[in-house]
């Protein structure tokens, strides 16, 4: 971040203090307010934090009134188009584009480690079946730590490391073996001759008694959604993971509580929100009356997977999701699937209502992702996990630009106190 030579003032009680203006490459410029309290004795008040910027960062850069995200530079609609799951990772991690010599190390590097450590069954075991499969990756990634001793030093660039490829690596295969435990079938081991999409589909579908092919366009569209769900800025998830790591806890448990925030509903559950409206609506002959409820302002029924909170045109990555969507709908038909039909003709529907056109309130990257799982057999318990699974890598590099930074210091957000002031204890026979 550059200094712009520029000042903002601010007056309080008469007297004028002046902050420093700081520009970023791209994106608004920033008022340095680190001093104010030391000078001026007041804080900012931010809720949400929606107009604070937390901290410095060079892996993802999000224009939502143009509708861009780029990582390291790189438009998310060219790597999702071009480039596939692994290599996203590793610009995301190291800042540019592997040559191939790169691509292959780091591949292989994570391939080697998809395997977990044989006693981690037996926590698996100690959940009830029932248990939801985020319940289970919150307390499985978090006991990461307790088998893996030799890369949870953060002072230790080298640890560092080799926790990042852990992760990346393990994160499809707990994810996988919690599903598995939740529907009773045996877990299945990841294998290393198949790419990285395709062996989460086979440890998520195959099973023993009989011979498992993965479909090219499936796992095309499984690894579309791992890459379009890599990184997202500063969002509550990722924002969790570096507040933690703040405070030096060790890499695993940094990540676990970034999967616990994840878990939210108005977080990692907007696909699954989208799917359980799609289920409402029930029908294709229902669609109208859903979307005249849309249009109602009193009424309380709101169309999921449209628009988004930070995207004000489009969602750049949908385009690239609509395409995987169409692809697997064509390989998997929608004919026996109302929850399908609805989607599809919901779909067409919205885009060819003005009012929805007006509004630029277009299909965003949660409809089209919903739609997929549904059509390849997950059930909506599996989104988030899916979305974690995704989401990891973005965390870690995060975290790994986190630590690495000079200026680190533990976070510690202000409150504005409205609760009683200085008031005496009342022994219990006076109350």
């Amino acid at each position: 971040m550059a200094d712009t030579g520029k000042t903002a003032k601010l007056e309080i009680s008469g007297e004028t203090y002046e902050l420093p203006i700081f520009a970023p490459t791209a994106g608004p410029d920033v008022i340095d307010i680190r001093k104010l309290y030391a000078k001026a004795g007041v804080f900012t008040y931010d809720p949400g934090f929606t107009s604070t910027a937390s901290c410095d960062s060079t892996i993802t850069f999000i224009d939502g009134g143009k509708g861009e995200l780029l990582h390291r530079g790189y438009p998310i609609d060219q790597l999702a188009e071009k480039s596939h799951y692994l290599e996203v990772c590793y610009v995301l991690l190291y800042g540019e584009l592997p040559s191939a010599a790169q691509l292959e190390d780091f591949e292989g590097r994570v391939t080697n480690h998809t395997m977990l450590h044989e006693q981690m069954q037996f926590l698996f075991r100690g959940f009830r079946r029932d248990a939801h499969p985020m319940a289970i990756m919150v307390g499985v990634v978090g006991a990461l730590s307790a088998f893996y001793h030799d890369s949870t030093d953060i002072n230790d660039p080298w640890q560092r490391e080799v926790a990042s490829i852990r992760m990346i690596a393990k994160m499809p295969t707990i994810a996988a073996m919690a599903y598995k435990y939740t529907i009773g079938q045996p877990f299945v081991y990841p294998r290393n001759d198949i790419d990285y999409a395709s062996n989460f589909l086979r440890m998520c579908f195959a099973v023993p008694a009989e011979d498992f092919e993965v479909n090219p366009i499936l796992s095309r569209a499984m690894d579309r959604i791992f890459t379009l769900h890599a990184d997202h800025e500063q969002n509550a998830s990722t924002s969790t993971v570096r507040l933690a790591s703040s405070s030096g806890a060790n890499p695993f448990a940094c990540i676990a509580a970034g999967i616990a925030c994840l878990w939210g509903p108005a977080h990692g559950g907007a696909n699954q929100a989208c799917l359980e409206m799609l289920r409402e609506i029930g029908s294709v002959d229902r669609i109208p009356e859903y979307l005249a409820r849309a249009k109602d302002k009193d009424d309380d029924f709101r169309l999921m997977g449209f628009g988004h909170r930070v995207y004000k045109n489009f969602d750049p990555r949908a385009k690239v999701m609509k395409q995987s969507a169409d692809e697997v709908l064509d390989l998997l038909g929608v004919e026996d699937n109302p929850t399908l039909q609805v989607a599809k003709e919901l779909e067409k529907q919205a885009l060819e209502d003005d009012y929805f056109v007006d509004k630029k309130l277009f299909p965003n990257v949660d409809f089209y992702s919903g739609i997929i799982l549904e059509a390849m057999g997950f059930p909506t318990s599996m989104f988030t996990p899916i979305f974690a699974v995704s989401r990891t890598v973005g965390w870690i590099s995060q975290w790994k630009e986190m630590i690495a930074d000079p200026q680190l210091k533990i976070g510690r957000p202000r409150q504005l106190y409205m609760g009683e002031t200085l008031r005496d204890y009342v022994d219990i026979e006076n109350r």
